[in-house]
């Protein structure tokens, strides 16, 4: 695939919100081991928010900035907030109604660049962005311009770098009160961005 459309992107998106609904009650329980136990219907409920609003877009600028803000007006707390500020740091960098691959790889990039103007959580810190940012990367690292290998070199790096936090202890939040009893489970927030970016991948393969 050497251009990403506008309606491979909303596939993309109606196939993350599917495959997080399946898991809702595992992120759910996995949040509960260290956190208030609402991650589950925290990121379903902001995942919905976001496909209603691409359903209407008609190109990507203005779709990802839509989607962007819309989530973070209709709903409250962290996780809208830091999806919001990744749909919003992505549309800064596309045009158009479909893209190529350097274009997607500068998407992307944008993305992660808003959201870590919102939380300073860095790799190893048992938080989403050990699943954010190692997909990033991968897809900034990936020489192909075959856009399905760019998104599946990032659901692989998501994917590792959630199974990574098992073993990590938590730096950030209200899990860091939790000390070394945070290790041994997943973060909950790492599982649900790996499976939007493996999601990402099934749907465009």
């Amino acid at each position: 695939m050497t251009q990403l459309t506008i309606d491979n992107f909303k596939t993309m998106l109606t196939t993350a919100l599917a495959n997080i609904k399946a898991r809702e009650d595992e992120f759910s329980k996995l949040d509960a081991v260290i956190g208030d136990g609402d991650h589950g219907q925290a990121i379903v409920t902001a995942m919905s928010a976001i496909v209603a609003t691409a359903e209407k877009g008609t190109e990507f600028k203005s779709m990802l900035n839509d989607m962007g803000f819309d989530v973070m007006l209709q709903v409250s707390g962290s996780t809208s907030t830091l999806l919001g500020a990744f749909f919003l740091g992505m549309s800064d960098h596309v045009s158009g109604t479909q893209l190529d691959a350097a274009a997607v790889k500068a998407m992307f990039a944008g993305g992660l660049t808003n959201v870590q103007k919102q939380t300073k959580a860095q790799k190893g810190d048992k938080t989403m962005m050990d699943a954010l940012i190692p997909a990033v990367e991968a897809i900034q690292n990936c020489p192909s311009d075959d856009i399905k290998e760019l998104i599946n070199a990032g659901a692989e790096a998501a994917l590792a770098g959630a199974e990574s936090t098992i073993e990590l202890k938590a730096n950030f939040g209200r899990a860091r009160n939790y000390g070394e009893r945070s290790i041994g489970y997943m973060d909950s927030g790492a599982a649900s961005w790996s499976c939007m970016f493996a999601s990402f991948s099934e749907a465009i393969k």
